[in-house]
């Protein structure tokens, strides 16, 4: 199955998932306020002590914790968070160091329209520490990828990647802090394009058109 996925026209309104210091959710907010086609609409947490929510704050944009110990189950969880989408007029949700896994159901309501960012060269060393696992594995090259989310766990249509070596002397922080760079270059990036409407997912793989 081919689709254009994206939207031409006024600027796209993005809602950014975070758990923690949201540094991603910083890189996307700063690109925002020059001449760029998204806007961030949106920021939820299920941590209400995530730093991402105070940079929303900061930010102007509306910020909400959403705790999922208030939900009977996963089930109720994802349908509010996918009704606090909507009722921004989201187009894109962007997952930026969200540590929880949606549902299936959330996947499907929101499917080619839910973007992650992950710190290794997918499909290499996928789920939690991925900096940890290339080291331990003894890889020479690193990376950081942005791709459509699926139902499986990191395994979604590849947008952009971009590389980084791995010193001898790496430590995990070290090769965290060489790869971030590269994240809040490319996250950006795949927001605009998906803003652009220059990128279509055909199978596995996602073409990103010329610009016109």
């Amino acid at each position: 199955m081919t689709r254009i996925v994206g939207a031409m026209g006024e600027r796209l309104a993005v809602a950014v998932l975070a758990s923690g210091r949201g540094s991603n959710l910083r890189a996307i907010l700063d690109a925002a306020r020059g001449d760029f086609p998204a806007r961030v609409v949106l920021v939820v947490s299920d941590r209400d002590h995530a730093l991402a929510l105070q940079h929303a704050e900061r930010a102007g944009v509306r910020a909400v914790c959403l705790d999922p110990k208030g939900f009977p189950d996963r089930a109720a969880f994802d349908a509010a968070l996918g009704d606090l989408v909507d009722a921004a007029g989201a187009r894109l949700v962007c997952l930026a160091g969200y540590m929880r896994l949606l549902g299936r159901a959330f996947v499907r309501r929101f499917e080619g329209r839910i973007m992650n960012i992950h710190p290794a060269l997918l499909p290499a060393f996928p789920g939690l520490h991925a900096q940890r696992q290339a080291l331990d594995y003894g890889v020479k090259i690193a990376g950081a990828t942005v791709h459509f989310v699926d139902e499986g766990v990191d395994t979604g249509p590849i947008i952009l990647q971009s590389s980084v070596p791995v010193l001898d002397d790496d430590t995990e922080e070290a090769l965290s802090n060489r790869i971030l760079v590269e994240e809040h270059r490319l996250y950006p990036e795949a927001i605009r394009l998906f803003a652009l409407a220059r990128l279509t997912i055909d199978g596995r793989r996602v073409r990103i058109a010329r610009a016109s």
